[in-house]
């Protein structure tokens, strides 16, 4: 199947070709052709299957043909937990939106930068990519507008609501037109997000992509068994060793991701942050820089796990292993991305070896475990 037998007209066509998409995915496939006929739907896929073109490209597709708004009553709104996934997808769009005769205007608006620049920048918006803090916050000062909103889209639902947004999210739904289409997409169906849908969704097509079949075939797993003091050196002996020139480093807390860009910088690695105490310049920054190539290390806290989008990422390292085995899969899940393959490593310690089998059971995988006893990581 081809993306032009999914209803999608000549220019948006030429768009999808010219980003290089070549065959659209499973979740795609369905989902594209049901939001264009203005079907509710329910998409369960993890990242990286592909989800935000299956509802970017028919969200475009419907503005064809439409004048331009020139007011701040929005006519479709994406509600995501992060600002860096709300980045990624204004990205998306405006990859898609390029070549198009109708540019649908699309904006991200996400906190931790100054409000009054997206107040100003808000009129004539079409699409509106929003976290729903910043967003209450933009309705407040009569900013954008709700009452009009014809599609809602929710992307990643379970992280919505594991943020602590419920509360926030039932103050948007309240401002909204009853009549309107729906689309969630959610990595977990748990009992919150259940609940969700039932209130959101009318006779929804549900989608549903199992990621666990398609990890083996993608994502390299590794495991290294290491003293927690010896974390340090064996990260930069497998960069060195392996010449990694693209690795994304994931740990549990900022101090931690601090110390480990400071000591990889001194080695001459080049490495940079990204968690919740840089200010949102300095992330838009270092992602910038790690996706062109420009640093080698992106060093994240769990709080990216789920925002970052690279295409073709080799590597990807638990310096420390996440709480939950669902974590640790949308960890990894950065690398081995749709069709392209990958190699996930993870530090386990002795105190990690019973989390880690855990997360092995719940993955329905054995990870290889290499000793580190004989590697000389002297002067790393």
């Amino acid at each position: 199947m081809s993306f032009s037998s999914l209803g999608l007209s000549a220019p948006l066509l030429k768009a999808v070709a010219e980003q290089q998409y070549t065959q659209p995915y499973p979740i795609q496939k369905e989902a594209i052709p049901a939001v264009l006929r203005g079907r509710d739907v329910l998409g369960i896929a993890q990242t990286g299957s592909g989800k935000t073109a299956s509802f970017a490209l028919p969200i475009l597709e419907m503005f064809q043909g439409k004048d331009p708004i020139k007011n701040r009553y929005v006519k479709v709104l994406i509600l995501v937990p992060t600002r860096e996934l709300a980045i990624q997808i204004n990205e998306v769009f405006h990859a898609f939106n390029a070549r198009l005769p109708h540019k649908a205007k699309t904006m991200a608006v996400y906190g931790g930068v100054s409000i009054n620049p997206q107040m100003m920048q808000l009129s004539g918006t079409e699409i509106l990519i929003a976290t729903p803090g910043r967003l209450l916050d933009l309705v407040s000062h009569n900013a954008v507008k709700l009452a009009e909103v014809e599609t809602l889209v929710l992307d990643e639902a379970d992280k919505i609501l594991s943020l602590g947004f419920k509360e926030e999210v039932d103050k948007v739904f309240a401002l909204l037109p009853v009549k309107r289409q729906n689309v969630l997409f959610s990595a977990t169906l748990g009992e919150d997000v259940e609940a969700m849908v039932t209130r959101l969704l009318s006779n929804p097509v549900k989608i549903q992509v199992e990621a666990e079949a398609s990890v083996p075939e993608l994502i390299k797993q590794v495991a290294y068994h290491v003293e927690t003091g010896k974390k340090g050196p064996l990260l930069r002996y497998l960069i060195k060793t392996g010449n990694m020139q693209q690795v994304l480093v994931f740990t549990s807390s900022i101090r931690t991701a601090n110390n480990i860009v400071v000591k990889l910088n001194k080695n001459g690695i080049e490495a940079a942050g990204l968690h919740g105490e840089k200010s949102q310049g300095a992330r838009t920054e270092a992602l910038k820089k790690f996706k062109a190539g420009k640093i080698r290390v992106l060093v994240a806290t769990d709080l990216a796990s789920r925002g970052i989008d690279i295409k073709l990422l080799p590597h990807v390292i638990n310096y420390e292993l996440p709480r939950s085995p669902k974590d640790y899969v949308h960890r990894i899940g950065r690398t081995g991305r749709a069709a392209s393959e990958g190699e996930a490593i993870s530090f386990v310690t002795p105190e990690d070896e019973h989390h880690f089998k855990i997360i092995q059971k719940k993955m329905g995988q054995r990870v290889p475990m290499i000793q580190t006893d004989a590697l000389d990581l002297a002067g790393c």
